[in-house]
């Protein structure tokens, strides 16, 4: 069990307490299990991932199932019976189930009978725990209203050594609290901090550098004025000290926008191959970071424009800057289809972004008095491109302060209505907004955002409604 328990460490580097605690409850199929666990945490966590790798190396009997698939308690009863059972739905049996079941009386009856055969069929060693894994597990409390408290008690139901573990983006104790429902053990995967995934993607160096060569035998570029394979030879010859410097500055422009570890793996490979071409080429040295960070500045900035939403392959980050660029940018705004009062929310929260709480007064409000021209202040507005406010990353902001905004840029008077809360959790949700802490409290205000859209795509959805972004922006000031 520990060569297999190293290996799951190995494969999820910075997981090692949560893995351990994993074989700790489930590892010995001997063991009494726990009735249930509660897995949270937000996206690209590892949660799922986790799981199936570590399910599949347990001697317990074993199912994962999806609930936004298993929509209906009916489909959640015959789905995990079927599984238990080694039946496959067939086009030729009419996709029929093993055995149909409609309540819950049933399927806990059905269960003893699986532990009853079980215990008859001597050639059978790897059935005596089961464990039942529920994705997506807040969708069960759509379902009836037994059926979650029945999960979490199925090994006093049944009589089995059988586990259920609840798989989910929510807090258990926000959620379930006022259903009655028993205590249970919680496994929480917090976001990885920067230098956790600047360490997982630095162990992705051989996998990137070996699809790097692949693409340059399949479609060299024309833009390459080396022969291939003097290009394979530098590609072989790059180290991941290379890969690092490059990280540290990629993750220097994305890390506050997304922390969405497979986003972050698919741009950072797209972006790589951009970074690495002048090495390749032999314009510029490996070891030159200062002009290796030039070269990449614009094709960062239009990546962090589009990320979260990459249209097609057509649409790739290689243009640097160019009218193609702004096109691609262009297209991705008129294609989102927002909401009047959205389409302002989002402008509002890019603003709060990239704006400091110290200049809203004067930005925002007609009569904020007069204002000094201090050389000082002059002097610190001669800013230069990579120390602007739209180039360093956004920073985060409060409810209050992005309905503030909101407000002000806003010629009509809306009033304050739970639609115009539901449309911020909407931004969230299409990853044009992210939370940086308190994502349970947006309607006590104490929530904290940023905006992950750049600058670009923002000034293209200030045309959709007539509203001038760079004359709120300090930087253009």
């Amino acid at each position: 069990m520990s060569s297999k328990k190293r290996s799951l460490q190995k494969k999820f580097p910075c997981r090692d307490n949560v893995i351990h605690t994993l074989y700790e409850l489930l590892g010995d199929p001997e063991e009494t299990f726990p009735p249930s666990i509660y897995f949270y945490g937000h996206s690209g966590t590892g949660k799922t991932s986790i799981l199936t790798k570590f399910l599949k190396r347990t001697h317990s009997k074993t199912i994962i199932l999806d609930c936004i698939e298993c929509y209906t308690s009916r489909i959640l009863y015959e789905n995990i019976l079927n599984k238990f059972h080694s039946h496959h739905l067939r086009k030729e049996d009419n996709f029929a189930p093993y055995m149909k079941c409609e309540t819950l009386k049933d399927f806990i009856t059905d269960l003893q009978q699986i532990g009853v055969d079980s215990d008859n069929n001597d050639e059978e060693e790897e059935t005596s725990s089961y464990i039942i894994c529920l994705d997506n597990a807040e969708r069960v409390r759509d379902m009836d209203a037994n059926i979650l408290p029945a999960f979490m008690r199925l090994p006093e139901l049944t009589g089995l050594n059988i586990c259920c573990i609840l798989v989910s983006q929510l807090p258990f104790e926000k959620y379930y609290t006022k259903m009655g429902l028993p205590e249970q053990m919680s496994i929480y995967l917090p976001q990885y901090n920067k230098n956790e995934v600047q360490k997982i993607l630095t162990d992705d160096f051989e996998r990137v550098r070996d699809r790097l060569l692949s693409r340059l035998r399949k479609n060299p570029p024309m833009q390459l004025a080396v022969d291939i394979e003097r290009a394979e030879e530098t590609i072989s010859g790059l180290t991941s000290d290379f890969y690092g410097n490059f990280l540290n500055v990629f993750l220097s422009v994305f890390y506050k926008a997304c922390r969405d570890l497979p986003e972050l793996k698919v741009v950072s490979t797209d972006c790589f191959d951009i970074y690495v071409e002048p090495v390749l080429n032999g314009t510029i040295d490996k070891n030159d970071v200062s002009r290796l960070w030039r070269h990449i500045t614009n094709p960062l900035k239009i990546a962090l424009a589009q990320v979260y939403m990459r249209m097609d392959q057509d649409t790739e980050v290689r243009v640097e800057g160019t009218f193609e660029a702004n096109q691609s940018v262009k297209k991705l705004a008129q294609s989102l289809e927002l909401p009047y009062y959205g389409k302002y929310l989002l402008i509002a929260a890019f603003l709060a972004s990239h704006n400091s709480a110290k200049e809203d007064k004067r930005l925002f409000v007609k009569h904020h008095g007069k204002q000094r021209k201090r050389l000082q202040t002059v002097n610190a507005r001669a800013k230069v491109s990579e120390k602007m406010s739209t180039s360093l990353g956004p920073k985060s902001f409060s409810i209050d302060r992005l309905l503030a905004i909101f407000y002000a840029i806003l010629d009509e008077k809306v009033g304050l209505t739970c639609n115009l809360l539901a449309q911020i959790s909407t931004l969230v949700h299409l990853k044009l907004l992210s939370y940086v802490s308190g994502e349970n409290n947006v309607v006590e205000g104490s929530a904290k955002l940023q905006c992950t859209v750049g600058l670009e795509f923002i000034l293209y959805i200030g045309k959709v409604v007539g509203f001038n972004v760079r004359q709120y922006l300090c930087d253009f000031m």
